[in-house]
């Protein structure tokens, strides 16, 4: 047990205290100080005041979940407690802090006011959700953290909200409450509680929070109740944001501009839909903050002026939030001198699919250049990449099916490769010496599979696998000078001691993020460097970048990494996490046979849930090897959900859920899915947790 002591603001002692296995005790700090920042930041930002003598965590090696709120003596699961330079990468740290964060803010969003049922899950989930999100932003890069909360959104939440488990972040029926602790109710309801944030302002929203408290503290209440509060502290009617806890689907926006010069106004004309999901055939409108801007042709942000109904003008700065909540309205600003370019939806300000008429890449291009909201800036990189993307995946997939990389590199190119425009605009990012390197590394990435075969009806993952490592590619090779530069110019001098912070965390992810574009590349010198760079590595942010990107390569230099890593940490469980995760994920030809091995390894222990994460789930993340075109891997997995369930239902249930996007993929793959969700559902014996999963994916 390591201890520390905490003085609330109102003098009072706290004793903190975390209990690990003996030998784990140096390990612990980090989770300790991140229990001390969170406390700190609840008083100052909430004035919430933690209420006992004593808070304990306890952190053991088999657990299911993350983490589990107990009051005054919380359960971790270790990976998201212990933590060292040598055995953590950066975002081990920010889990651990984020997670520390989370279990200590249920103190009052989950233990001093609580949830009246089940049903209201997403009250304490989604509330705590978002505000151990606003305190990682506080502690680290808040533009950072946004984009990587939407990227997690996108390509988790959307593509659950899209297929069979689609459900309410306030779910109407369940067979087992444990599979209902999803993306939805955590993710998709800590951006409704936002919604909140964005309406209302900070203060406002502080407003409705102290009411919230005031009301309710030592009662158990429902999402009705948060919403009441929120409006009668503002004063407020906010009707249509409760439809979001019913309706279960992601909104579509679409926002169609026009400029009228002779009378310098600017129209903004949105209409909204939300498709159809299981149970529910007929949406409502739901009420959608637009935070928006308007660039004008120096970059810089115009005043917006809108006219209201009756004529008169309200000033919204520079930056202003419109309310839309019914299924069309336009919105017109005065006084605009010249055409805009738009910037809607800044800091992803609701949980849609967001089209906008007319939008040239011209514009992107100049949105990339200049936004001023950091958030967008990255969505234009995204979006010209995306478009890009689901292009060359149409050329790629035309006429007889292309079974290698070469075959789809030369239909790419044939159908006009990556233009010069995108190219120069990732070099102007890439070499902005005022852009953050977190930034930097978020915008030269490639959008998400997941999220590009939402586009994609009858989709080929290996195929846009394929696609996307091309574009990687001619990426890599037309700016491998700057990105050979930033890899220097961010490389630490030997003996530098490892430090978490936001400006040590973005030289890694920037220098991280070059080498591996570079190692796309797969020339004999940059193979042999990363081999370098990972035997020299000195902390383990950059030991297990090296070998990510050296696990994608076939060769010597990939199985004498392995060997080296798995030797070196042999005796670290929760590090061979990451060496069998590595494995799983590959998308190296024929890796099926690596992984059935991996199976029967020391390292992996069958009764371990964080094994079972690692190799299964990581398996299932692999486009080319799970979604092979002989169904190999969809029989391997069927497989070992089954071997789970004897075991861990609540794991198998999780392990299952990689075969609910089968509608998405092409009509081969989608026999194959089904049929072994079929063959799931019929075995004998098969658990609750699992059936619920599998029969509604089937339907």
């Amino acid at each position: 047990m390591k201890e520390r002591t905490y003085t609330t603001g109102s003098g009072r002692q706290v004793a903190l205290r975390i209990f690990v296995q003996e030998g784990n005790l140096g390990k612990v700090d980090f989770a300790l100080e991140s229990l001390v920042k969170s406390m700190a930041w609840d008083e100052a930002t909430y004035g919430l005041e933690y209420d006992l003598d004593l808070f304990n965590i306890v952190a053991v090696d088999d657990f299911n979940m993350g983490a589990m709120e107990n009051k005054s003596l919380n359960i971790f699961n270790s990976r998201l407690v212990l933590a060292s330079p040598e055995t953590a990468t950066d975002l081990d740290y920010s889990r651990i802090e984020g997670v520390v964060g989370h279990e200590y803010f249920h103190n009052w969003t989950g233990n001093r006011v609580t949830c009246r049922d089940w049903f209201q899950l997403t009250l304490k989930e989604g509330l705590t959700v978002f505000r151990d999100q606003e305190f990682s932003a506080d502690m680290n890069s808040r533009p950072v953290k946004r984009i990587e909360d939407v990227m997690m959104l996108r390509s988790s939440q959307f593509t659950e909200d899209a297929g069979p488990m689609a459900h309410p972040i306030r779910p109407e029926s369940y067979i087992k409450m444990d599979n209902f602790y999803t993306v939805t109710v955590y993710e998709k309801g800590a951006e409704v509680v936002r919604l909140y944030d964005t309406l209302l302002g900070k203060e406002g929203f502080r407003k409705g929070m102290d009411l919230y408290f005031k009301r309710h503290d030592g009662h158990a209440v429902t999402c009705d109740d948060f919403r009441a509060a929120m409006e009668d502290a503002n004063g407020v009617n906010l009707d249509t944001l409760g439809r979001w806890y019913s309706q279960a689907g992601t909104p579509s926006l679409h926002v169609t501009p026009s400029y009228d010069a002779p009378s310098r106004t600017y129209t903004l004309a949105c209409r909204q839909s939300t498709p159809p999901s299981p149970g529910q055939d007929n949406k409502q409108p739901v009420l959608i903050p637009i935070r928006l801007g308007l660039l004008g042709p120096d970059g810089k942000d115009l005043p917006l002026k809108l006219r209201n109904a009756d004529g008169s003008v309200t000033d919204l700065g520079t930056t202003g939030v419109l309310r839309f909540e019914t299924a069309e309205a336009s919105f017109t600003f005065v006084d605009v001198p010249s055409e805009p370019v738009p910037s809607l939806l800044r800091d992803f300000s609701a949980p849609v699919k967001m089209e906008v008429a007319g939008q040239a890449e011209e514009g992107l291009l100049f949105r990339l250049a200049h936004d001023s909201d950091p958030f967008n800036r990255w969505e234009a990189g995204q979006r010209l990449a995306r478009k890009l993307l689901l292009q060359l995946y149409a050329a790629a997939a035309a006429g007889a099916p292309a079974h290698s990389a070469k075959e789809v590199s030369e239909r790419c190119t044939a159908a006009g490769g990556v233009p010069d425009a995108l190219v120069n605009a990732f070099r102007a990012v890439l070499t902005d010496p005022d852009l953050d390197g977190s930034f930097k590394a978020m915008a030269v990435a490639m959008p998400s599979g997941s999220e590009l075969l939402d586009s994609l009806p009858g989709g080929d993952p290996p195929l846009l696998h394929h696609v996307r490592m091309y574009v990687v590619r001619q990426m890599a090779a037309r700016l491998r000078p700057e990105l050979e530069k930033l890899v220097a110019e961010n490389d630490d001098a030997p003996g530098t001691p490892y430090q978490f912070n936001a400006a040590a965390c973005a030289r890694r992810a920037i220098k991280n993020r070059c080498l591996t574009m570079l190692s796309s590349l797969e020339e004999p010198d940059i193979t042999a460097m990363l081999l370098r760079r990972f035997r020299e590595a000195s902390n383990m942010t950059d030991e297990i970048s090296a070998l990510a990107a050296l696990v994608e390569l076939a060769g010597p230099e990939r199985d004498s990494a392995l060997a080296a890593f798995y030797d070196k940490f042999r005796n670290e469980p929760l590090v061979l996490l990451k060496w069998l995760g590595l494995q799983a994920t590959s998308n190296a030809p024929g890796n099926l046979a690596l992984v059935r091995s991996l199976v029967d390894h020391p390292a992996f222990n069958v009764t371990n849930p964080n094994s079972c994460y690692s190799l299964f789930l990581g398996f299932g993340r692999s486009p080319v090897n799970f979604h092979a075109a002989d169904g190999s891997g969809y029989a391997f997995m069927a497989d070992s959900v089954l071997k789970v369930d004897a075991l861990n239902h609540q794991v198998a249930a999780r392990m299952v859920g990689s075969f609910s996007t089968w509608r998405q993929y092409d009509a081969e793959r989608q026999a194959m899915m089904r049929a072994q969700l079929e063959r799931i559902v019929a075995h004998p014996g098969l658990s609750e947790n699992v059936f619920e999963i599998a029969s509604k994916s089937l339907k």
